[in-house]
């Protein structure tokens, strides 16, 4: 009767053990929301990988991403509190900051905004300085009123004369020899030889001095004031994603993507993560030595100072309330990296 009696007490004790656990589990695992920016591709990878290998859940998250595209506002559901986090980029938040809206930008996953001007490879463009003997640069508008400006400032020869709207088709580039387009180094290059049967040359507006970063973790202060637990282990958890799926198996995350946008292609998929290496579009600068992920006053005071000098940004803008450094630059994930 007492072993009976012991026995019992212990698995009563076992089962209560395990019944806190599981609450203690469950409490852990708060609900986070990311919005990105566009619609799901390698870019957005290891987002993606860190919901598909568990990462998110290991971390305590239980994380829903919330797909961007033509007709999402997911900055605005960030603003209004819909969303936690969003793939913001510096130029967005310095204007939220000259607005009085206290977004910040907690962790840059791009060390090197993608964009990238593309032309023809018998146009005679062998360096990013002779774009500006082009008669025609196909530019969205938000370009024409950023980098375009910018290259005007830095390179000699770069003149309104040369914009025409860019309507994101590569038709009017292709058949104007005298053309260059816009583009992301990891998406219209590839679209471009596929067309044209041809290779671009591409040009990246960072490996030339243009130095925003981009793909950022953004949220709001009031998230950073109230959850700032929650706000690192995002961090965290989406660093170590990044190198699982530059450096792992990233086979589910890829399906993933597929699933939220069925018109990408495996090939898409290979092309993107293959050139963000080559170029060092995740790993380069701070990220090589301090983690996925870094955000320097240096780095993102010489942006400022750019768009300052193109009149995009008051120069008595406080620019240090955009962004926060302290979660990142904690060498996180780089023992992952194989």
């Amino acid at each position: 009767m007492a072993d009976a009696l012991k026995n019992w007490g212990l698995s009563a004790l076992a089962g209560l053990g395990g019944a806190l656990a599981a609450m203690a589990s469950a409490h852990a695992a708060d609900k986070v929301s990311y919005g990105t920016n566009w619609l799901a591709q390698a870019e957005h990878g290891g987002f993606y990988q860190a919901v598909a290998d568990g990462t998110y859940a290991k971390h305590g998250l239980d994380v829903t991403i919330v797909q961007g595209g033509p007709n999402a506002a997911n900055s605005a559901l960030l603003i209004s509190g819909k969303i936690d986090f969003y793939m913001g980029g510096p130029q967005g938040e310095i204007s939220a900051v000259e607005q009085g809206i206290p977004l910040v930008d907690v962790a840059a996953i791009f060390q090197k905004d993608p964009q990238v001007l593309i032309a023809h490879p018998d146009a005679g463009i062998e360096k990013f300085e002779d774009l500006a003997k082009l008669k025609t640069l196909f530019l969205g508008k938000d370009g024409y009123l950023t980098y375009f400006e910018w290259m005007k400032a830095n390179f000699k020869g770069f003149k309104d004369e040369q914009y025409k709207p860019y309507n994101f088709s590569p038709a009017p580039f292709l058949a104007d020899k005298e053309s260059a387009q816009q583009g992301y180094l990891t998406s219209e290059p590839y679209e471009i030889e596929k067309q044209a049967g041809f290779e671009p040359k591409v040009f990246l507006l960072a490996d030339n001095g243009y130095s925003p970063y981009s793909t950022m973790i953004t949220t709001t202060q009031t998230m950073i004031d109230s959850k700032p637990d929650v706000v690192q282990r995002f961090v965290d958890a989406s660093i170590e994603g990044w190198y699982n799926y530059l450096y792992g198996d990233n086979r589910k995350a890829n399906e993933l993507i597929k699933k939220d946008n069925p018109e990408m292609t495996d090939g898409q998929i290979a092309y993107s993560i293959a050139k963000m290496k080559e170029y060092g579009i995740i790993e380069s600068g701070d990220s090589l030595d301090k983690g996925i992920g870094c955000i320097t006053d240096a780095h993102y005071k010489a942006f400022f100072e750019e768009m300052v000098a193109i009149k995009v940004f008051k120069p008595e803008t406080d620019y240090t309330k955009a962004f926060t450094t302290k979660f990142v630059c904690k060498s996180t994930g780089m023992a992952m990296k194989k």
